[in-house]
């Protein structure tokens, strides 16, 4: 007689850039055919994403989930199916004419990100062109366009510069003095910019990070965190590692990404994630599963 088997979680939340997809920014066939047995089995699996809707719409397409995908750090909520977000969390106007104040003292490279649109200044040098690489569908505009946008979901700062990006995110908040939710990283954490060294700032209104899709899923689902799997592979991850009942860093994480997490698995240029789906769905990972 065979004996039922229950899954360990009701919620999936991955992460892209360095989780789901590998060097080449690709999704592994692996893991797409683990996900669609993991929606068959009745898991609720989420992107949760820093990128923005544009630069996510084609791995989104490729997945095909039915549920909503949380973009730009958790700043906007994007409804399956519909082309719309319903939910974004705007910068207010005060908070933006600090960041441009920001950007004038500094004189470093600003992009203001939409829905649908990302404008910055035409880049100065050939660095600073190659730090836009991969930005989906940026504009250059003038001066007097980019201080005139307004429903920004996100600024975000490119610098050459030595600085612990920590301490560069640290020096945006004290200059604008009002609430904001900033991530920040080396790019060259990206696979096309490994010999980058520029740092980046993303600035956001006031929200939990990608904590904010365990919100959505209790609201949409009723999936309490104890029940939700979040995987991850950088800061910006942190805050649903944390709030989900099993964290999971990647491989390729940095040390003390892994540390804070429940469990490590393999690098996202392995099969670990569709590995990881199945210890899910055949019960043999739980929350509070130790680290390896």
């Amino acid at each position: 007689m065979l004996l039922a088997v229950e899954r360990t979680c009701d919620a999936l939340l991955l992460d892209l850039d360095g989780t789901l997809l590998d060097r080449s920014e690709r999704v592994r066939p692996a893991s797409l055919e683990a996900l669609r047995a993991a929606r068959e089995a009745g898991v609720r699996v989420l992107v949760v994403t820093g990128r923005s809707w544009v630069s996510s719409e084609p791995i989104l397409a490729e997945l095909d989930l039915d549920t909503p995908a949380v973009l730009f750090n958790g700043a906007a909520v994007l409804e399956p199916g519909e082309g719309r977000l319903v939910e974004e969390r705007l910068l207010a106007n005060r908070t933006m004419e600090r960041l441009h104040a920001f950007r004038s003292e500094h004189d470093d490279l600003m992009i203001l990100m939409g829905a649908r649109r990302k404008l910055c200044l035409t880049p100065r040098t050939e660095a600073e062109e190659r730090s836009l690489d991969g930005l989906i569908g940026v504009e250059y505009a003038t001066e007097e366009e980019l201080v005139a946008e307004e429903c920004v979901i996100r600024a975000t700062f490119l610098a050459e510069r030595d600085e612990d990006p920590q301490a560069y995110a640290r020096a945006i908040a004290a200059r604008v003095a009002r609430p904001v939710y900033t991530t920040h990283f080396p790019l060259s954490i990206l696979s096309r910019h490994r010999a980058s060294r520029f740092i980046a700032v993303d600035v956001h209104a006031p929200c939990l990070g990608k904590a904010e899709a365990l919100r959505v899923v209790e609201e949409r689902y009723g999936i309490p965190a104890a029940r939700v799997c979040a995987v991850g592979d950088a800061d910006n991850d942190l805050p649903m590692l944390r709030a989900a009942g099993l964290g999971v860093a990647m491989g390729n994480a940095l040390p003390e990404i892994q540390a804070e997490a429940d469990l490590v698995i393999g690098d996202n240029d392995s099969d670990a994630v569709a590995k990881l789906v199945e210890g899910l769905l055949s019960g043999s990972l739980h929350a509070g599963a130790p680290a390896s």
